[in-house]
């Protein structure tokens, strides 16, 4: 059935007699038709019936009576709408039979499946009722987008137009066909995405554009979007990268490592893949991207704060798939995993730890490359295919210098009076 395609609930329904509730409810369907529910053998009916307008419009409408029974006439009788009763100034006597019902500038329908005008006997029988809708035709959709999960489906999303109520229940149906042949097909699977949504499972040909277009229609008219042409090749997503763990390195603790398992799919059609990882501490909503990933499937963030909760959150995009020149699309992130750096041992601005007062330490030209590479890193999250496994022992190794260094400073000791820190560095780094 197309999105919104009417059925049961959608359509002006006949039901048994009852009295309408006093106050309208947006669960209550239109009644046709409906017979006296009282004694007696006379009806009415009323004209136009079912009548379909536009917002603004005016409605002339009659209720007329129909039987010799004793008393028929159209004296005492009254007009609800949506069960509420309608001002008496609105109506007036056309003859002994015919009560006349005057409306000006309707607005749009309460309910999509028409409103209830309905004419009463004097004892507040329902003697007859009519549909009433009111609305606009629907406008053309627009903002198609369309994408594939594993070049196995297609899923297409629209916009139902620039202001999208109509307050008439409007159907949309997505329409695609192969460019140059084959004949027009209507999706079937919608609202997997959201309201405006459609999903087309299987049947897909590959190397040949589609054409694909959405249709609007409803009482009052029809709309057609503009055709969207395109290459599956050229729309495919996957699913969001699985398995992502992150742990600590180490000892280290301004670091976090990043694994994650590519998607199956990358495997089955054998596409290339590019990644990004993003990342935000525990108590903020702010997300610091990292874009220059590649197609590795882990990586090394640098820079953080010790002793913080970070979410992690890895997304993946396709490219290069069997020649098509245009890049993929990103998948959705994946779930948030979280892990924590480790606390800091060194004492922070303001602990009373003795500063040298010389300008650059003397541990050579070593140690200033190694502090240059560090402020790199910490200003980058920096992920490549390079070995961290020098760069770790050196930090593992700094920090435990830092350690020992401060426990000697607890004990009264200072640096040496020309400013000039003496540290040495390891055989084996």
């Amino acid at each position: 059935m197309p999105a919104g395609g009417s059925g049961p609930a959608a359509q002006c329904a006949r039901r048994p007699p009852r009295p309408l509730p006093s106050l309208w409810s947006p669960l209550l369907l239109c009644v046709l038709g409906v017979p006296r529910g009282g004694s007696g053998a006379h009806t009415a009916v009323i004209s136009p019936q079912d009548p379909t307008l536009l917002i603004g419009s005016s409605l002339q409408a009659t209720c007329s009576i129909h039987g010799d029974a004793p008393g028929a006439t159209a004296e005492g009788l009254y007009w609800t709408l949506n069960g509420r009763r309608l001002p008496s100034e609105l109506s007036h006597l056309l003859n002994t039979s015919t009560l006349a019902l005057a409306l000006a500038n309707l607005n749009g329908s309460r309910q999509q499946s028409g409103d209830n005008l309905v004419c009463h006997a004097r004892d507040g029988s329902i003697l007859a009722g009519s549909c009433l809708y009111v609305g606009l035709p629907p406008e053309k959709p627009f903002n198609i987008s369309c994408w594939s999960r594993n070049m196995k489906d297609l899923t297409c999303r629209w916009t139902p137009g620039a202001h999208g109520e109509t307050f008439l229940h409007t159907n949309y149906s997505l329409k695609y066909k192969l460019r140059w042949y084959g004949q027009d097909n209507t999706c079937e699977e919608y609202h997997t995405v959201g309201p405006h949504s459609c999903h087309i499972p299987k049947d897909l040909a590959l190397f040949t554009p589609y054409e694909i277009w959405v249709e609007a229609t409803n009482r009052l008219g029809s709309a057609r979007s503009d055709v969207l042409t395109l290459d599956v090749l050229d729309v495919v997503t996957t699913d969001p990268p699985p398995d992502v763990h992150v742990s600590r390195v180490g000892g280290l603790e301004d670091q976090l490592s990043v694994r994650w398992v590519s998607p199956p799919a990358l495997k089955d059609f054998l596409f290339q893949a590019k990644y990004q990882i993003r990342y935000r501490v525990e108590d903020s909503v702010d997300w610091k991207v990292v874009d220059d990933v590649s197609n590795q499937t882990s990586c090394r963030l640098a820079g953080l704060k010790p002793g913080t909760v970070y979410f992690v959150q890895v997304r993946c995009n396709p490219f290069g798939i069997y020649g098509s020149k245009k890049a993929g699309i990103w998948s959705e992130w994946s779930h948030p995993t979280a892990a924590s750096t480790p606390r800091s041992e060194r004492p922070g601005p303001g602990g009373g730890v003795c500063e040298p007062r010389g300008g650059e330490p003397s541990s050579g030209p070593v140690r200033r490359e190694l502090k240059q590479f560090l402020g790199w890193l910490k200003k980058h999250a920096y992920c490549s295919n390079l070995s961290f496994r020098l760069y770790d022992q050196w930090r593992a190794w700094m920090q435990k210098s830092h350690k020992t260094r401060n426990q000697h400073r607890t004990r009264g000791s200072c640096p040496r009076a020309d400013g000039a820190r003496r540290e040495v560095l390891p055989d084996k780094l």
